[in-house]
């Protein structure tokens, strides 16, 4: 073993300890440190047992053990915990050494750390890690983001230990200053809320309207996981549909409650806050706040009473219409992240690489699936593409599947079927692409009540108008509005 580690890092929970291991097998010395010193000692005597990994029981020990420049990679729970973590690494560190937070942090934190950091000649990279506990061991996608000046050192080791393409590219690219990264991982988390609610509509639909048993869906979802759907998200909702317990469908028996752990809130909030539509991730988080009300659903089920009917038709053209729509839906999903990611760029100057973000995520993470490479190409083609929607490739796919989409969309309204986000993404789709809309009569109304002012269609852009609509109000006007 060297004498010196090449990076330390600390937490050992599932993704901490399968991160190091991921690391060793690529040649590098790690160190291991948690808060709770049992855990050390339990891994080095099991799972890295005869490798390349030292175990330390202090925060001194752990400085001590790493070359110059110093990493320490860390892998805590999200929040205070990491701001105490650094907060007992700043007085054993040098000028230059670099801090990597690579938890579920709030992108607006890793903006505060990478300032306070740099403020005390160190470096701080923030980065998003996502593949779960098999990414974590055997390549996940990773999305760093922080001070410019630590990517150099890290890159080999991230880019090493990253999930790759077919070409060999790694999972793995400098996203952008301070927050950028978490931010894309962020969004990343966002989509995935988005793809998840799809599939579980796609499930309810066919459960509901065409009384299919799991065996039944397991064998649509393995065709659809061979064409454009073809998804690591797909590949296991295939996989759990066909997974038995006693004789018995075991995903009949979880509980419908659906837990998370906030980032496609944070995803929702930051839509808000900069003004972006993002109506299919907000739709699949308040579908898991909703699932959480079990108890008052069911008694709302035995008062509320809705169609209660079944589809009557063809079956299999049924369900290639539920394809079209979940790959629609899929579409508008990954437009809608995309335009959130490219406000964000503008409001934080960032430069970010929208076709690199789509390569990143090809491999590795939650999302990964073949339709990211259509991402990456679109984006190619046009960095400046200002909507997904409007590549020829997507707005050729939107065209085939909208007729399916549509069917989908009335059959689960007409039936009864909750679908929020299929049904959320066709009324965006439909938005986006009316030239008028009725925000007018909104003006007209804001303008009423509160002297708001509108724009006009027969004046230039950028002059405000007000009318004393009741004869009662005087000339004037409140502050002009945002668009």
């Amino acid at each position: 073993m060297k004498a010196l580690s090449d990076i330390g890092l600390v937490g050992l929970a599932v993704m901490g300890e399968n991160l190091i291991l991921n690391m060793e097998s690529k040649g590098y010395t790690v160190t291991a440190y948690n808060r709770s010193t049992d855990k050390v000692d339990d891994f080095i005597s099991g799972r890295a047992a005869g490798k390349n990994i030292r175990g330390v029981k202090s925060v001194e020990a752990l400085v001590a053990s790493l070359e110059s420049p110093r990493k320490v990679m860390l892998m805590v729970k999200a929040g205070a915990p990491v701001d105490d973590f650094i907060e007992q690494l700043i007085p054993h560190l040098e000028p230059g050494d670099i801090i990597i937070d690579g938890g579920n942090a709030h992108f607006g934190d890793s903006i505060r750390r990478t300032r306070y950091l740099e403020s005390k000649g160190l470096l701080f990279i923030g980065t998003g890690v996502s593949g779960g506990e098999e990414g974590a061991l055997t390549g996940p996608s990773i999305m760093p983001g922080g001070s410019p000046a630590a990517w150099e050192s890290v890159k080999p080791i991230f880019q090493g230990i990253a999930a790759r393409v077919e070409d060999g590219t790694p999972c793995c690219e400098w996203v952008g200053a301070d927050g950028a990264g978490h931010f894309v991982k962020m969004v990343h988390n966002g989509i995935e809320y988005g793809d998840m609610q799809l599939i579980c509509e796609a499930y309810q639909i066919m459960k509901q309207l065409l009384g299919m048993a799991p065996a039944e869906m397991h064998e649509v979802f393995a065709d659809w996981n061979k064409g454009e759907l073809d998804s690591y998200l797909i590949e296991i909702t295939r996989d759990i549909l066909a997974y038995e317990e006693d004789g018995e469908a075991l995903v009949e028996k979880i509980l419908d409650t659906a837990g998370q752990k906030g980032t496609g809130k944070w995803t929702g909030i930051a839509a808000l806050e900069l003004g972006i539509p993002l109506t299919l991730i907000s739709e699949a988080v308040s579908a898991r706040f909703l699932s959480a009300q079990k108890d008052e659903r069911v008694q709302a089920s035995r008062l509320l009473k809705g169609p209660g009917t079944r589809f009557e038709g063809d079956r299999q053209a049924f369900i290639e219409d539920l394809r079209q729509a979940l790959l629609a839906s899929k579409i508008v999903s990954y437009a809608q992240g995309y335009l959130l990611l490219r406000e964000a760029a503008g409001e934080y100057d960032w430069n970010l690489d929208y076709g690199g973000i789509a390569l990143m995520w090809r491999g590795g993470c939650i999302i990964r699936s073949v339709f990211l490479g259509r991402i990456k190409d679109a984006f190619d083609a046009d960095q400046t593409l200002p909507n997904l929607l409007l590549s020829p490739y997507f707005r050729d796919k939107i065209d085939g599947a909208q007729a399916g989409w549509r069917r989908i969309a009335a059959a689960a309204v007409s039936h009864g079927v909750a679908a929020p986000s299929m049904t959320s993404a066709l009324s965006y789709f439909d938005g986006y692409r009316s030239e008028r809309l009725p925000a007018n009569l909104l003006q007209a109304q804001r303008d009423y009540f509160g002297a708001h002012t509108y724009e006009r269609i027969d004046r230039p852009r950028g002059e405000f108008f007000h009318t004393n609509w009741t004869g009662r109000g005087g000339s004037t006007a409140s502050s002009t509005y945002d668009v």
